[in-house]
């Protein structure tokens, strides 16, 4: 048996009806940017989120730079964020404006240690960006509690953590606004590049619409310098129809990733417990092995996908390894050893089994 790691096109024939409606409905409106179905998209999202607002941009980039230029992020600032993490993270601080600034992760869930960020605190320190890596949430409780206490913003990359909760509150929801991408392989992906800030907060909201169009204020009126950034109708269309069908789609995940836990345990190293007020989006099943390289050339013997996310932190990059940041030991063990493997709704029940025999 062959089980690739993911396989974006098993999900096209049970959607296929869905997906031609919706492009039917743009394409019979004539409107293709900022149109009904990006404002209907925009309050559906915000709605399962848990937020007040949602604003569509062009892609999960531009969310972390938009979103934290909104918050007042400038030149100069100082965020504290992540290594273990895909670049896009760092990039979108960059382009903000600000400097990254590395603190080191749990051993346990590889998201943001909060007792590390006293030692990374300087009088330059504005914001903390938290990753919920692999749908896991952060330690989002200990992270609102520091950045309160040290008058900083807190905004949550949500990238990979659609649907992802903690003590009955929604990811995206914790901090003074939240990233998100809708890149295909997300567990809410577009049919392409797609993005999203949510917030609370009215200003922010208002000010991110200005921001993701010129700045304008009113059409042909820049108030601040902006961008060019917009979910586009089509795609915010069959954001729409998946979004109804992503709860459905996680319970496959969650169910698979289940029966990772039961079968692997002791075999590989497999994710740690979650709490019991603690629901993963499982974007990604994550085991960690010390000789990655060879555990992966098994599997492929047998016919199993794997893939790496990620094999080089982030400081370890070419692009960014003058960036400033503490001691990464747990991150750079990590980044050696993680493997993902298939988790995605489509697989079938015997390519489950396929793999869970393979490892074992």
């Amino acid at each position: 048996m062959n089980v690739p790691f993911l396989d974006l096109a098993r999900y096209l024939p049970g959607e296929k009806e869905r997906l031609s409606l919706a492009a039917e409905r743009v394409l019979s409106r004539g409107r293709f940017v900022l149109g009904p179905e990006v404002e209907a998209f925009e309050q559906e999202f915000a709605a399962f989120v848990g937020a007040a607002y949602a604003v569509g941009v062009a892609n999960g980039t531009d969310a972390i730079t938009l979103g934290l230029t909104a918050l007042g992020i400038r030149a100069g600032d100082e965020v504290l964020t992540v290594s273990m993490t895909c670049a896009p993270t760092a990039t979108g601080i960059l382009r903000a404006g600000a400097t990254p600034v590395f603190v080191d992760v749990s051993d346990e869930d590889l998201t943001m240690d909060p007792a590390l960020l006293e030692e990374a605190l300087t009088e330059a320190t504005r914001a903390i960006v938290p990753v919920h890596l692999y749908g896991r949430p952060a330690a989002m409780e200990e992270l609102r509690s520091f950045a309160s206490a040290h008058g900083l913003a807190l905004f949550e990359d949500c990238a990979q953590a659609h649907g992802t909760r903690l003590a009955g509150r929604g990811a995206g929801t914790f901090g003074n606004g939240a990233s998100w991408s809708f890149y295909p392989t997300k567990n809410l992906g577009a049919i392409g590049d797609g993005g999203a800030v949510t917030t609370d907060d009215p200003e922010i909201a208002a000010r991110l619409k200005r921001l993701r169009l010129y700045g304008y204020a009113t059409r042909n009126d820049s108030q601040e310098l902006g961008w060019n950034s917009r979910l586009d109708e089509l795609q915010a269309a069959f954001l729409r129809e998946r979004l109804a069908l992503l709860p459905q789609a996680n319970a496959r995940r969650a169910a698979i990733a289940a029966r990772y836990d039961a079968a692997l345990m002791g075999a590989v190293r497999t994710p740690r417990t979650p709490r019991e007020d603690q629901v993963d989006a499982h974007h990604l099943y994550v085991v960690r092995v010390p000789d990655r390289d060879a555990f992966r050339a098994r599997l492929a013997e047998r016919g199993v996908g794997t893939d790496v996310h990620y094999p080089r932190a982030v400081h370890e990059q070419q692009a960014f390894a003058s960036l400033p940041g503490l001691s990464l030991p747990v991150t750079e063990a990590a980044s050696a050893e993680v493997v993902s493997l298939p988790c995605y709704p489509m697989l079938r029940d015997d390519e489950v089994d396929a793999i869970i025999d393979a490892i074992l």
